[in-house]
């Protein structure tokens, strides 16, 4: 029999040479419902794909015969020092993957020295993470339809230190991912198939199901019905709670509680990269929710060069959807973001194996990005540039 490719999945994260081995190893350990929450978009999975095809468009064009011995990957976000040009980005129900799941992600991003950002839709306690994490704590924000909610968290995220405040505005109106509702027979319940799997993953039952219970939102407990508060029952009502109504009258309103950094969250337009410049936002994450909300939308790395050209010297840039290579981060770098946000790279080490997992993950993205550096022929981020990139056409 011919020797057959595949990716590492054992038990020794330390083997796992990328971002593709951790999700080899993410995908068994927790159930089919689970993971089709991290990995799945919304409808035909058109802006899934193409988030990574965009990146294939892009060919790197190196400079040879540079000393580069001495490179490093520091850099500034939010006019502060960071040990690399990435961001943990916000990602909720984090507690169904590990136990510790939005602590382990926050541990992680201060052993390496980077900002991590607690999303809304946490498994834990936005005071908790504070006190258990530490290092840069950004505070993700939807704003529903009870505004409640959101001056809540504000001030409480205020009150904890927080460091800025990223706004999400590309969920106003909720997503629909089939493949994630495939696993449910109604919400908030689900199928015969669903619970089955389930029980054929008996270490995830008993840390994430019975030893504490079924996660529940946190943050948002205090404002949802009892059967409505967990990671699971939220599916009944979270929908709804959306609010359609917001507008950039809203960052006004926000600024009332707000006095610290502020960044929009669901800018893909030059006109709207330039109205949150216009309105004194610090900075702007260029997404597609990962592709869990708008299909055939466009990849946030396509619209980059012209933002970036816009409001880079206006403002903090920061590009995430689809990143799972140290390529994909310096073809963004020299397209003119000031950094990347990580979110299922970061999710696959979480599953695989805690915050050593996230670890994990982090040390193979910051070495491929400083490898790569060196090969590029540059020595820092700030060398990063176009005259680096070619646009390959069909």
């Amino acid at each position: 029999m011919p020797w057959k490719r595949r990716p590492f999945d054992g038990g020794d994260l330390a083997r796992a040479l990328n971002i593709a081995d951790l999700r080899a190893v993410a995908r068994r350990r927790v159930p089919h419902f689970v993971f089709e929450y991290v990995e799945g978009g919304a409808e035909d999975e058109a802006s899934l794909r193409c988030n990574r095809t965009s990146f294939e468009a892009l060919r790197l064009v190196p400079q040879t015969l540079v000393d580069t011995s001495s490179r490093h990957l520091r850099t500034e976000i939010l006019g502060r020092p960071a040990a690399a040009p990435l961001v943990i980005g916000p990602t909720g129900l984090n507690g169904m993957l590990h136990a510790d799941g939005d602590i382990g992600l926050a541990r992680a991003a201060a052993h390496l020295g980077i900002p991590f950002t607690l999303s809304t839709m946490s498994t834990t306690r936005l005071e908790d993470v504070a006190k258990q994490a530490g290092g840069r704590l950004w505070m993700q924000l939807y704003v529903m339809k009870n505004r409640a909610v959101a001056e809540d968290i504000m001030t409480r995220a205020a009150a904890a230190g927080y460091e800025a405040l990223v706004f999400t505005t590309d969920a106003n109106v909720f997503g629909s991912r089939e493949w994630d509702r495939r696993n449910y027979r109604a919400p908030g319940k689900l199928n015969s198939h669903a619970l089955l799997d389930a029980l054929r993953h008996p270490r995830w039952l008993y840390q994430i199901v019975w030893r504490n219970g079924i996660p529940r939102l946190r943050n948002l407990e205090s404002f949802l019905p009892p059967h409505a508060a967990t990671a699971v029952g939220g599916s009944t009502i979270l929908p709804q709670m959306f609010n359609a109504t917001i507008t950039w009258d809203d960052i006004a309103w926000i600024r009332r509680f707000w006095p610290r950094k502020l960044l929009i969250k669901g800018v893909l337009s030059v006109s709207d990269a330039q109205r949150a410049a216009d309105l004194g936002c610090d900075g702007i994450f260029l997404t597609n929710h990962g592709g869990r909300q708008l299909d055939s939308c466009v990849a946030p790395i396509e619209v980059l060069p012209a933002i970036a050209a816009a409001v880079g010297s206006r403002m903090t840039i920061i590009v995430d959807s689809g990143f799972r290579r140290g390529t994909d981060i310096v073809k963004a770098l020299a397209l003119g973001a000031t950094a990347v946000g990580i979110g299922r790279a970061t999710l696959y080490g979480l599953i695989a194996g805690g915050e050593p997992g996230v670890d994990r993950a982090l040390q193979i993205l910051t070495s491929e990005t400083h490898r790569v550096m060196g090969q590029l022929g540059c020595r820092s981020v700030a060398e990063l540039g176009p005259q680096l990139l070619h646009q390959r056409t069909r």
